[in-house]
């Protein structure tokens, strides 16, 4: 491997072994090995189900644990807590401002999004409401991915899982909910989807990742149990893309678009939560059409995560949920499986420098 490359897993109730291995791992440019860096300076038991590395630094990365998020400035080798001081700090998500690297964004659990201007040294819990479409399930609600506008930063999105997103357009002063559309589609039969809750929105609301293009301001991608769907409007109206048209796999986990062409998309569909089969598709046409990514690999489980080279265009990484890591470093026309050690399980985030 010419990258360096990184996986985090957390605690994972549907795991065969409930006793199973999680924690930061990161697999360094030359190496055949994983090395565990979960000893140290991280939390003890860490679970990590976030991992952004700074596109102006690589060496510069950002992980959310259980008990909020670490920085590391060389790579991995060491850590520095950025506290929430809230008892709400179990973190999800990470978002980094495209300019200013002194403003970050952190999403927890109960919809909670914190921001620091410092850098991290001291952070604000801002004023998100509760969406109104809002499913109680059997585990706590989460921010589960932020984005925003390349083109426009303080236009940010913050999705809810299980509870569809909310949006704003001044940096994170004030909100507005805008899963109001996606409710609205959940009426048609074939985007109903109730297995936790008492509502037959709750695979609409079930919210996984959401993008923008600087290409296309305004214009939302979002990710959900039902598919990926589409909003040319910042969120007040959404349409379904209809992935089921090119792919027999249409649980989305992640949309992402690429970092080094904006009309690229890559998407890790799979057919549940829970599932024995996972892949990872590529749209050149801002989602008009997609193709298979990954060939000649064997995907056993939900593929959750998508992580991209800011150096390079031809390395990108997946993880899935049981512990397999898959990486092209050409351009999609090779692909290498390299799996976590030992019994690794509950993937949520990669990433790769």
């Amino acid at each position: 491997m010419q990258s360096t490359v990184y996986a985090g897993a957390a605690k994972w109730t549907a795991a065969k072994n409930k006793d199973h291995q999680f924690g930061l791992f990161r697999l360094k440019a030359g190496s055949d090995d994983w090395e565990n860096l979960t000893a140290g300076s991280l939390p003890d038991n860490c679970e990590v189900r976030a991992i952004v590395v700074d596109p102006r630094q690589t060496n510069r990365l950002y992980i959310g644990t259980q008990v909020g998020p670490y920085l590391s400035e060389d790579g991995g080798d060491s850590w520095k807590a950025l506290p929430l001081r809230s008892d709400n700090a179990v973190t999800w998500s990470i978002l980094l401002h495209p300019t200013d690297e002194k403003i970050i964004y952190a999403g927890t659990q109960d919809q909670g999004v914190f921001r620091t201007t410092n850098g991290g040294t001291s952070w604000e819990e801002l004023d998100v409401p509760e969406p109104a479409g809002l499913c109680r399930m059997g585990f706590p609600s989460r921010t589960v991915r932020m984005c925003l506008d390349p083109s426009n930063p303080d236009e940010v999105y913050v999705g809810v899982e299980v509870g569809g997103l909310v949006r704003s357009l001044d940096g994170g002063n004030t909100w507005d909910d805008i899963g109001r559309g996606l409710m609205d589609l959940a009426g048609q039969d074939h985007l109903r989807s109730q297995i936790g809750s008492d509502n037959d929105t709750e695979g609409m609301m079930d919210t996984h990742a959401t993008t923008v293009s600087a290409a296309h301001p305004g214009v939302v991608i979002h990710a959900t149990r039902m598919g990926l769907f589409r909003s040319d409007d910042k969120g007040e109206t959404w349409s379904e893309i209809g992935i089921g048209k090119h792919s027999p796999l249409t649980y989305a986990r992640d949309v992402q678009v690429s970092i080094h062409e904006p009309e690229t998309m890559y998407a890790a569909l799979s057919v549940a939560a829970v599932s024995d089969a996972g892949s990872l598709y590529k749209s050149s046409d801002f989602g008009e059409t997609w193709s298979r990514y990954d060939h000649n690999v064997s995907v056993d489980s939900t593929m959750m995560h998508i992580g991209q080279n800011a150096k390079t265009p031809d390395c990108v990484v997946a993880g899935a949920r049981r512990g397999q890591v898959f990486c092209t470093e050409d351009g999609g026309d090779s692909w290498t499986q390299i799996d976590l050690p030992g019994d690794v399980q509950g993937i949520y985030a990669v990433a790769c420098a």
